[in-house]
């Protein structure tokens, strides 16, 4: 793995958007906040691109990903929103140009495609973290989600107990690894690619937003017959936002849909963390972690040296 440095007051950070457009109203306020942490901020030149439901076409994306990386004034990546489109341009970045200018690079939701792809080409440590536009903005956006970008700054490390959230244990155990992953429609969109998710010996971080119960059960169902649940050294739950049937039909809860899939696993298994699309967001480096049901805890390394 390789650990970005971490940022300095003074220092610039550049914001783009590999997927959808942002917001340019909630952009402004985002960016209003990272200059209140003593940064400044260089935005893509293409930003305000739009290309239907993408921001700008395939290479307008490309480009500014790779001049942030290329910009050596620019000590970290931040991206805008998520939405769709970094799969589209996965195949086509300089991964050398990446892993030889490692520096943060933060976003979450469509963003997990890139964390996979970067993680698995380069071993650049990323960051799965709120994001400017898309939440920075909103109005209950909470003080413990905004004190999460200090890590940035200083290396630290991440320990998540139930004094963040209620934790519940769906399969015991304990397990030294790699935190991947990230969004659950995602990470199972890499299956049949050339990033397809490496889970073994790993813990697999899922979150997902909007789907319905029967929708998590189909991808983690073709998760488990692509072996990558089997493969996994733990598993961490994060927020599901939303998880509820669409219609009045019969449906299975998000919990029974769960339990299937992990309750019967020999390995940890652990839901209820607020990491995702919920309020907090709590940002973690996906690099070196330990899961223990028996304190019902996650630590993560720091992810900035």
């Amino acid at each position: 793995m390789i650990l970005p440095k971490r940022i300095t007051r003074g220092d610039t950070v550049g914001v783009i958007a590999p997927a959808s457009p942002p917001n340019y109203e909630n952009l402004q306020k985002g960016i209003t906040f990272l200059q209140s942490l003593g940064l400044h901020v260089k935005v893509g030149e293409r930003l305000k691109s739009t290309y239907g439901y993408l921001a700008g076409t395939d290479q307008e994306r490309i480009d500014d990903l790779h001049s942030m990386f290329a910009d050596q004034s620019v000590k970290a990546v931040i991206c805008a929103c998520g939405g769709y489109g970094t799969a589209r341009i996965s195949d086509k970045l300089n991964y050398r140009l990446i892993a030889n200018n490692p520096k943060i690079f933060w976003g979450y939701s469509d963003i997990t495609y890139l964390h996979t792809a970067i993680n698995q080409e380069t071993g650049l440590v990323t960051f799965h973290g709120p994001m400017i536009s898309s939440d920075l903005a909103k109005k209950d956006f909470d003080q413990l989600s905004k004190q999460m970008f200090l890590q940035l700054f200083e290396p630290t490390q991440i320990i998540y107990t139930e004094q963040l959230s209620s934790l519940q244990v769906v399969a015991k155990g304990e397990t030294v690894a790699e935190i991947i992953g990230g969004n659950l429609t995602l990470i199972t969109s890499t299956l049949g690619t050339r990033y397809e998710v490496n889970t073994k010996g790993k813990i697999l971080l899922i979150e997902d937003v909007d789907e319905a119960p029967y929708r998590i059960d189909s991808m983690l169902n073709q998760l488990q017959l692509a072996g990558k649940l089997d493969d996994a050294a733990g598993i961490v739950i994060g927020n599901f936002k939303h998880a509820v049937a669409k219609n009045e039909l019969p449906s299975l809860s998000l919990d029974q849909v769960l339990d299937t899939y992990f309750a019967n696993l020999s390995k940890p298994v652990m839901k209820g963390f607020n990491i995702g699309h919920c309020i907090p967001n709590i940002a973690i480096p996906l690099g070196k972690a330990k899961l223990s049901t028996n304190d019902k805890k996650l630590i993560i390394a720091p992810g900035v040296i």
